[in-house]
């Protein structure tokens, strides 16, 4: 199985990072220099994904890493490749980054 982005889930949780930072979409539209705010709404319903040139520019404007903002399905395949111990220290660590 290979890692897959959950589009939806990566766009609830960029919405939440705007939240918590109190970032709103005309902000971020200005910040990555776009023409319009659509492909924002888009990132944000789940329609499709930032590209990795806007992903990396607002890693940098969220204080964030790439990881942070995208979903997937790795963290699955990930816990199935680690030891008992090394799993439990990354499962405490998800929990925390939360």
């Amino acid at each position: 199985m290979y890692p897959i982005i959950d589009k939806k889930a990566t766009g609830n949780r960029i919405k939440g990072i705007m939240e918590l930072k109190n970032i709103s979409v005309k902000d971020l539209k200005e910040y990555l220099g776009l023409s319009c705010v659509q492909s924002i709404y888009h990132w944000l319903d789940g329609t499709c994904l930032p590209t990795i040139d806007n992903l990396y520019a607002m890693r940098q404007l969220f204080g964030t890493t790439v990881d942070a903002m995208i979903c997937g399905n790795r963290r699955t395949v990930v816990l199935q490749e680690m030891d008992a111990r090394n799993r439990r220290l990354y499962e405490y660590y998800v929990r925390l980054a939360g």
